[in-house]
């Protein structure tokens, strides 16, 4: 029979350069952990402070590359170190990110429901203050495509290609 005492500490937790808890766990292209020591994809490094322009044409690159988990990322890395005023912008482009992630993943209510959201949070923002066409970012068109693949989403309840699914930022998809 074994005590407490017997017990040790459980596994050290990864950290970061400055001692932050961080997974440094594998990942492959839609975000989802892979086994200690398999091969994943690159991901985004945090924190990295971009312009707004270069968020979006970052991230454009990301979602035409079928990445949106890491477009993701370097929405959420805008909302965190960006401007009062833009904080519901980004939180909302990065939600629909994370709904495409989970579209792609094959979770069709959690990707609906984000999209959604995100949708609602991207043109609450931009009619604030009639922002129509923040940064390029053609809000109608964007909101458009979110509520599109969300409806396909809810009568299909199937996973989707984020590739063929991907949003133009700014202008119609092709």
């Amino acid at each position: 029979m074994s005590d407490a005492s017997d017990v040790g500490p459980g596994p050290d937790r990864d950290r970061d350069a400055e001692g932050r808890a961080r997974n440094a766990r594998p990942r492959d292209g839609l975000g989802r952990p892979l086994p200690y020591g398999s091969q994943g994809v690159a991901r985004q490094p945090e924190g990295v402070a971009r312009s707004p322009e270069d968020t979006v044409a970052e991230a454009q690159a990301l979602l035409d590359a079928g990445l949106p988990f890491h477009a993701h990322e370097v929405f959420e890395d805008a909302w965190k170190s960006g401007t009062d005023e833009d904080r519901a912008l980004w939180r909302g482009l990065a939600q629909l990110a994370v709904g495409l992630t989970h579209a792609a993943r094959g979770n069709a209510t959690g990707g609906a429901r984000l999209l959604r959201r995100g949708a609602g949070a991207v043109q609450e923002w931009a009619a604030g203050a009639d922002r129509s066409s923040p940064y390029d970012i053609e809000v109608g068109e964007l909101v458009a495509w979110a509520r599109e693949l969300a409806a396909v989403l809810e009568r299909e309840a199937a996973g989707v290609d984020a590739r063929a699914w991907a949003p133009r930022l700014r202008g119609k998809r092709p």
